[in-house]
Parts: structure tokens; C-alpha cells; sequence
């Protein structure tokens, strides 16, 4: 894809305030040599005065999950309105299997939708609501029941054709909005939030369903959701959306791994935050007292950067107990701890100065070291788990 001379421009720009912004989507906007089913190219969008949308480029490829995730806001519906027709852009392009269809009405993109609220008719039975869309100019009677039958047994709701949807769970509502959606066999299916109104344990259930019929019928799919592990289980590539803007656009692994920016670090997971400053071109002073050497990376000495780390990946040490000096070491108080089942999480206070009456620090450990814990210990972090980030938020390592 040709990149607009303006849109280099801003990439090269240092006073951005966004620093995912173009950055890490045009990156791997080709990464796949698979075929792209669709293309977002240079999409923006705004409501009045506020920009909503600002240079989108993403790609789907066939058979691909794609999930738009991120915070209420941040323009994940618009995007999949636009791609859906419900909605068009001020400018850019949405082009699928090489045509520019930016222009075109809902009908005409082949596009199976799936919203929140499942929207099925009350007054049809769950045969009438799927073959809705089964136009009787393109389908004969035979076709259209035996098109019907088929979703019925994908969906394994072939005992429940002659209900209505006030007798069905809403699980099963949503799985024949799913099957409505897939009867004219589509090109795409989007999918809005379309498990946010189920309970927790039907929501795990159904993810699974609709990832296996996705895959079963290869029908590439994107999915707006505000649910990160709805997104990080099911999907093949993930857009991290914030204020408008993607991110950082890659597989799950790699989005909570890797995260290119601050923003993604911080919203994918828990995650921990510390200040320091390079003291030498390999050394960072974290909390004034605390060294951290990064053999790894060249740093300018004086310069500002954030430090990061999971939970999981931090450990809890008795003050006496001696580490290597290649891990970053400091002290804490500990304030109290959760339950989470198969782990608990200990919440922890900095002693040392830049750290007093800031955010409590996270720490995973294993049930039975609870009875191990002191009221002061030392958390040990390894340095090849640490990530870090300019003061623009981009990942530096």
C-alpha cells in the first residue's frame, strides 16, 4: 500500500501525543502474504466537532478473526459501521477483494451482521427469523429450508425451529442472530459486541461456538469487543483501539507480550509502571537508589523513560535473600493481597522515595507462599521481562 506523504510526515513526528498513532499499523499492515479479503485504507471519521476515526489502515485476510478491542469511546462501533455501511467516512476507503466499495449501501457488500441485541422479530418463529434474509428471487422454497436446516444443526438448535424468541435463553437468540446473519453466506461477518449482554459462563460458552463455525465455514470475521479476554482467546489478530486511532494491530500473543506502546502495556492485563533515568548508555536509575542494567540496550544519559512489568512476572523475596545484580531489585511494604483462585495477588507499597503514596505495585505468587510473606520484602524482577518505554510512550524494548 502507497502511504500518503502527510501520513510519513506524522509518523516522523516527536510532539505527538499518541505514540501508536500510524506507527505500529502500517507496520504490519502487509505483514501476512495470505489474501487480503479487505482493506481499511486512510479511513477518518468525525461527529462535529470531535474526531471519532483518524488514518485507520487495517486489512483482513480470508479465514481471519480479527477483534477490534479497546475502552468505551475510543471508535471500535464506528469502524465496523463504517466497514458495515451503516456509517461513512469523511475520508479514506474501504475496499473488499480489490474493489472499492466505500460508496456502496449496506445490502450490496455481502457483509452478515451480528449486533449486541440480537434484534431477531418477535412475531417469527426461529425458522422465519433465519430465512429473513433468504430472498425468494435467489432462493426457492426447497433451498431456503434446506439452507435453514443446515444453520440449525451449526448452531445445534434443531429442536427449537418452531419457537419464538421470547421462549428461547438469550444465548440461543444469539446464536440464531448468528445464523441469520450467516444464511445469504456473506463475505464477512461483523460482529458487534455480540456477548456483552450474556452471562459470564454463557459468554465462554458461546465465544468457543462462534470461533468453531467461524472456522468451519472459513468465513473471515471481525468483532468489536471491550472484553479482553473474549478478544485474546478466540481471535487471530487483534487492533487495540484508543482515542481514535489503532495502537498497535497483532496476534494475542504479541499484544500482551510485546506491546509497542504504553497504552497497550497498560490496558491488555496488569501491569506495573516505575520511573527512571539512564544513568550510564546500559544502566537505568529506577526510585533514585535502585540500578537496573540493560545490557541489551543503548540508552543518552539523562533522558526519561518508564519501566514495566507483570504481575506474574515479578517475585517476592525476604530482605536478606541476595540476587543477581543483572535483575531489578528494590523493597516494598506489602498492604494486602487477593484471592484469585488458582493464584493470589499481593498488593505492595515502594519504600523507596519516588514510590511513596503512588499506585500500589502488583505481584502474583502461588497460595501456599502467602504463609512465607513479612510486612517488608524485596521484589525481584528479571531484566528480560522488563518493558520499556520513552517518554512518548513507545516500547523500546
Amino acid at each position: 500500500m502507497q502511504i500518503p506523504a502527510h501520513l510519513k510526515n506524522r509518523i516522523s513526528d516527536q510532539n505527538q501525543t499518541s505514540a501508536g498513532h500510524l506507527i505500529t499499523t502500517l507496520k504490519t499492515y502487509s505483514a501476512s502474504s495470505s489474501a487480503s479479503v479487505l482493506d481499511v485504507v486512510d479511513v477518518r471519521k468525525s461527529f462535529g466537532q470531535m474526531t471519532v476515526l483518524e488514518h485507520i489502515n487495517l486489512d483482513l485476510k480470508a479465514g481471519e478473526f480479527v477483534s477490534f478491542l479497546g475502552p468505551s469511546g475510543c471508535g471500535k462501533t464506528t469502524l465496523l459501521r463504517i466497514i458495515a455501511g451503516l456509517e461513512h467516512p469523511d475520508y479514506g476507503r474501504i475496499v473488499k477483494h480489490g474493489q472499492d466499495i466505500s460508496q456502496q449501501t449496506t445490502a450490496k457488500r455481502k457483509c452478515g451482521i451480528v449486533f449486541q441485541n440480537y434484534a431477531l422479530f418477535p412475531n417469527l418463529t426461529v425458522t422465519e427469523n433465519i430465512a429473513f434474509g433468504l430472498h425468494k428471487k435467489q432462493w426457492t422454497c426447497e433451498q431456503t429450508e434446506q439452507r435453514v436446516d443446515e444453520l440449525l444443526a451449526l448452531i445445534e438448535l434443531s429442536h427449537c425451529k418452531f419457537k419464538y424468541p421470547d421462549q428461547l435463553s438469550g444465548g440461543q437468540q444469539q446464536r440464531v442472530a448468528l445464523a441469520r446473519a450467516i444464511a445469504p453466506r456473506p463475505d464477512i461477518l461483523l460482529l458487534d459486541e455480540p456477548l456483552s449482554a450474556l452471562d459470564a459462563l454463557v459468554r465462554i460458552s458461546l465465544r468457543q461456538k462462534i470461533r468453531n463455525i467461524q472456522q468451519q465455514l472459513n468465513l473471515p470475521a471481525i468483532m468489536v469487543t471491550h472484553d479482553q479476554e473474549e478478544a485474546l482467546s478466540i481471535s487471530d489478530r487483534i487492533a487495540v483501539m484508543n482515542a481514535g486511532i489503532i495502537e498497535q494491530m497483532d496476534t494475542p500473543h504479541n499484544i500482551y507480550y510485546r506491546p509497542q506502546t504504553r497504552f497497550v502495556a497498560q490496558f491488555i492485563g496488569s501491569m506495573n509502571f516505575m520511573q527512571a533515568q539512564a544513568e550510564t548508555r546500559s544502566q537505568l536509575r529506577v526510585d533514585q537508589d535502585v540500578i537496573c542494567h540493560v545490557a541489551a540496550k543503548t540508552f543518552e544519559n539523562g533522558h526519561q523513560f518508564e519501566i514495566a512489568f507483570r504481575p506474574e512476572n515479578a517475585q517476592l523475596m525476604s530482605m536478606d535473600t541476595e540476587a543477581s545484580k543483572d535483575d531489578l531489585v528494590f523493597p516494598v511494604r506489602l498492604v494486602s493481597s487477593e484471592f484469585l483462585g488458582a493464584k493470589r495477588r499481593v498488593f505492595c507499597t515502594g519504600l523507596l522515595n519516588q514510590h511513596d503514596h503512588k499506585e500500589l505495585i502488583q505481584v502474583d505468587i502461588e497460595n501456599h507462599q502467602a504463609e512465607q510473606l513479612s510486612e517488608t520484602m524485596k521484589i525481584r524482577v528479571p531484566v528480560s521481562a522488563l518493558h520499556i518505554f520513552d517518554m512518548q510512550g513507545r516500547a523500546l524494548c
